[in-house]
């Protein structure tokens, strides 16, 4: 099976250049977007898999929007401050509503992704009925890399990195460096995926769910911190002091990246699988709502017919939790 590595090397190039909080990083969003693709019915498996490349390369690029091209709509489609949209139980709806109840500058500030969700599978379930390959997968990868965002607790949160308690760093250490160091070792098999009733308070679900670990994530960390000395929390130079990056960040030692690793009992590995479980789920049920169309008739026969046997390969991998193709290579 042949990889585009100078494309993903291109775009990993890019984004790390850029920043260094990428929701998930490189290595959290292209493996929720691989594993998702093996949780689909056969309807959809066979073409999503002849695309398997692009749909995991793909995962990282609104960061490539937020953070290189600058573009100025992205920024706000990765997070929602749910605490400076409170009462909860009034939050708009839609996004017409929430616009008629706030000012364009407010829902810049405080984020939209409840109602980018929502607006990404309108726009998904229009290309799979109007059977447009090119947007399906487009618009397919984009959606996956949002919902990774919304099953990670700080981006639900207006203390997106800790910086109310005094915890800077933590969005990047929970999000890329865990998974970097440890996500190997997870296991993504998930369910198939099922069909969902009401998209709307799915999405709502899946934020409080995500919105409800913020305390847990963050005490665990400060009560943590508290038991290191700082000289074992933060990587050293040659001269004891700590290590900042080009952006002025401490970065954390892999000694207290690995504690915090085990302190929280599993977390980022479960909202992992919560995130390829439901990126399935939200592409079937896109596919359901416009009607099931037949997905066999765009691409070639030949196409699908050659990567059978490495679909099938791959889908028994799966089995015990692994995926070929992105296990083995350098993550940056």
């Amino acid at each position: 099976m042949k990889k585009l590595i100078t494309q993903k090397v291109i775009i990993a190039s890019i984004v790390l250049g850029a920043v260094v909080n990428i929701s998930w990083g490189i290595f959290g969003h292209e493996h929720i977007n691989r594993a998702a693709v093996f949780a689909l019915p056969a309807s959809m498996q066979g073409f999503f898999y002849n695309h398997i490349d692009y749909i995991t390369q793909e995962s990282t690029v609104p960061d490539v929007r937020k953070y290189t091209i600058n573009d100025k709509a992205e920024s706000p489609r990765h997070y929602i401050d749910l605490e400076n949209y409170a009462p909860l139980d009034s939050i708009p709806q839609t996004l017409e509503l929430l616009k008629a109840k706030y000012p364009e500058k407010y829902i810049n500030q405080n984020g939209i992704l409840y109602w980018y969700l929502q607006d990404m599978m309108v726009k998904l379930t229009k290309a799979f009925k109007e059977r447009k390959k090119t947007e399906i997968l487009f618009l397919a990868a984009d959606l996956g890399h949002y919902i990774g965002d919304a099953h990670m607790p700080l981006h639900t949160s207006a203390n997106y990195d800790g910086q109310m308690t005094n915890q800077k760093g933590i969005h990047a250490l929970w999000e890329s460096r865990i998974p970097e160091l440890f996500g190997k070792n997870y296991n993504l098999q998930v369910g198939e995926a099922v069909y969902i009733e009401n998209i709307q308070q799915e999405t709502w679900n899946i934020i409080m769910h995500s919105h409800k670990l913020v305390d847990t994530l963050l005490s665990v960390d400060k009560d943590l911190k508290s038991k290191f000395s700082k000289e074992k929390i933060y990587k050293l130079d040659n001269e004891g002091k700590p290590i900042k990056n080009k952006y002025g960040n401490l970065l954390f030692a892999d000694s207290y990246t690995e504690e915090l690793h085990k302190a929280l009992n599993g977390m980022v590995e479960n909202q992992m699988k919560l995130s390829i479980a439901a990126t399935a789920s939200f592409w079937y049920t896109a596919w359901v709502n416009a009607g099931r169309p037949d997905l066999t008739s765009l691409d070639p026969a030949e196409l699908t017919s050659r990567n059978k046997k490495n679909l099938l390969e791959e889908l028994e991998l799966i089995k015990t939790g692994k995926l070929f193709g992105i296990e083995s290579e350098k993550e940056f």
